[in-house]
């Protein structure tokens, strides 16, 4: 996976069970998956329903957990709302229990945006005569 993606992240029912209005509890390794994502060099955008004094709570929680994020419900910090702009942001990738299937356990998900499999060194095969080759 090439680096420097911009991934948009749900909250409700992605970062957290669903529990809106109220904030649901963390879902098994997000907060994990997702630090680790913006140490690798990706930016996350917080994208959700949520405004006002609730979108306010969700960005608190996830600050309280160790998470930043590079823009909430637009495409780029700096971003203003006006007519003239599209509501639908710019991103890589999309991360929502709203998708085809749902949401994966976020072991899989930071699995299939890195292929993260150690590579180890393969040792060299050594034949009968290879102290020989010195």
């Amino acid at each position: 996976m090439k680096k420097g993606l911009i991934i948009a992240v749900d909250f409700d029912g992605t970062i957290v069970e669903d529990g809106y209005p109220g904030i649901g509890t963390p879902r098994l390794f997000v907060f994990e998956t997702l630090k680790r994502l913006q140490k690798d060099g990706h930016r996350l955008i917080l994208w959700t329903y949520r405004s006002s004094k609730k979108l306010e709570e969700a960005v608190a929680f996830c600050s309280d957990n160790g998470v930043t994020f590079y823009a909430v419900n637009n495409s780029y910090p700096e971003e203003e709302y006006t007519a003239s702009v599209s509501r639908k942001i710019h991103a890589d990738l999309f991360i929502d229990d709203r998708n085809i299937g749902g949401v994966l356990g976020w072991g899989e998900v930071y699995q299939m945006l890195t292929n993260d499999a150690p590579q180890l060194p393969q040792p060299k095969k050594k034949g009968l005569f290879s102290f020989l080759k010195k």
